[in-house]
């Protein structure tokens, strides 16, 4: 997916940084270090420690929406009581490449476009001068060369630059950062947070927040929080079938999407005890289909027309937490080319996909929707089916990692028997047969081996979420 950059619009908080201290014991130190330089290190660690947001291990830490100016974060070596705190280190590049970090104070750097140099480590540097030790964690916002964010472990000191310290890193896990702590909470993405991309010509996007309120085609009003995308396409019709039996479909999906993010401590062996990611949201959407649908192959015809990137920072206690959400819009036909219809409908409800993880049953998927619709206009002519969905596909990571993937497909269905002209205000006129027309909704998806980033066991394959599948009759009639 491409995305673009916003030019001042700040769509993403400040550069964030916690650096956690691991064990003593996980590296070797390069050389040896006097009581002055012990004690500037131990000031390079606290940094800056009247800013810090201490907390005891085991308290529940709240979960919210970063601030636009994220702080950083850092905190003591194991055994030295000091915890996660607030400090003024920052990622000022990235190579994803050869996982080369450089890490500075806040307001020295180089700009985004400027390449990671490599600089040859030094025989007997000084780790008093250093921005970062090995065996520190580092938990960023989007920075320089990590627009997901990035989540590592510096296993190598390799030289000061002139933008700050160069490390090498390794992938870690939240576990290394949260502890035994617990958190739990769900917070909405900024609707004008969205890059997106239209994928087709006649694709409108609105959306509303909090002191900029926006309004959507023809004057309908976005509600608080949403986000709205309108579209209209034409469709395959049968081979040979009269230009008035063209098919076209047209609506909008408008959608509130949250994020659902737990962790719970203090769990068996080095996992924690807990832990939850997922998507959720209120969903409104409306569709229209009118003309003779036809299959072009075996499988229906998927259509996107938008797609949605955003990267919400989570705040959870001192730690920024990066999420990447993915939306892809599209619509999905599928038909015989015998049937001819002039359908409307209405779909409202909530949605909710996810995983769970527990010490005793590992990671299980969740899944739900509460969803109902109503017809606006209908309207079937002659025997035939058709088919008709407008959804969206979602995945939902943490720092570039895919761990959630869900598609919830709201759809229109209808069928007709014998001959048939009929419509909902007068379902037995002209008619020789049957029809109806249903309503449903299916949700279905997978858990990601990625998942395991909490610092849990690693999935041995993807896990199915489970098809959820829902459908109601919405008209029908016989003679």
């Amino acid at each position: 997916m491409r995305r673009r950059t916003r030019p001042g619009h700040a769509l993403l908080p400040a550069f964030a940084v916690t650096a956690l201290l691991l064990s003593a014991g996980c590296s070797a130190p390069q050389h040896q270090t006097s009581a002055g330089d012990r004690a500037q290190e131990t000031a390079r660690v606290s940094d800056d420690t009247t800013a810090a947001a201490a907390r005891a291990d085991g308290q529940a830490l709240a979960v919210a929406a970063a601030p636009a100016a994220t702080t950083t974060a850092a905190a003591g070596s194991a055994g030295s009581g000091r915890p996660a705190h607030r400090t003024t280190l920052t990622v000022s590049r990235y190579d994803s490449k050869t996982r080369r970090a450089v890490i500075s104070k806040a307001g020295k750097g180089t700009s985004p476009a400027s390449p990671s140099p490599t600089v040859s480590p030094s025989p007997t540097p000084s780790a008093s001068s250093h921005q970062a030790a090995v065996g520190d964690v580092i938990a960023s916002a989007p920075a320089p060369g990590a627009p997901d964010g990035l989540l590592a472990k510096v296993t190598k000191v390799i030289g000061e630059t002139g933008a700050g310290t160069e490390v090498q890193t390794e992938p870690a896990t939240l576990d290394a950062l949260l502890g035994d702590d617990t958190a739990k909470g769900t917070v909405p993405v900024d609707p004008a947070a969205f890059d997106v991309d239209k994928l087709l010509p006649d694709v409108k996007v609105s959306w509303s927040k909090s002191g900029d309120v926006r309004v959507g085609p023809e004057g309908a009003t976005v509600p608080l929080g949403s986000l709205r995308l309108d579209v209209s396409a034409e469709v395959p019709t049968a081979e040979g079938a009269p230009a008035a039996a063209s098919a076209s479909v047209s609506g909008f999906v408008q959608v509130a999407p949250q994020v659902d993010f737990a962790y719970g401590g203090a769990g068996t062996g080095t996992a924690p005890g807990t832990a939850y990611l997922g998507v959720s949201g209120d969903w409104d959407s409306g569709w229209a289909v009118k003309g003779r649908v036809a299959a072009v192959t075996a499988t229906p015809l998927r259509i996107p027309f938008a797609k949605l990137h955003a990267d919400p920072v989570l705040q959870v206690g001192p730690v920024p937490v990066v999420v990447n959400l993915d939306l892809t819009c599209y619509l999905q036909v599928s038909g015989d080319g015998k049937i001819t219809v002039d359908v409307e409908q209405s779909l409202k409800g909530g949605f909710k996909a996810g995983g769970t993880f527990g010490t005793a049953q590992g990671w299980t998927p969740v899944s739900s929707s509460d969803m109902t619709s109503t017809p606006v206009r209908t309207s079937v002519t002659t025997s035939g089916n058709v088919k008709t969905a407008l959804g969206a596909e979602a995945s939902v990571g943490l720092y570039g990692s895919v761990g959630v993937t869900a598609d919830l497909a709201p759809y229109l269905r209808g069928e007709a028997t014998g001959t048939v002209t009929a419509t909902s205000a007068t379902p037995g006129a002209d008619a020789q047969g049957t029809w109806s027309l249903y309503g449903g909704v299916d949700l279905s998806g997978a858990l990601r081996l990625q998942l395991s980033i909490f610092g849990t066991p690693v999935l041995e394959r993807t896990v199915p979420l489970g098809a959820l599948h829902h459908e109601w009759k919405l008209a029908g009639g016989s003679l």
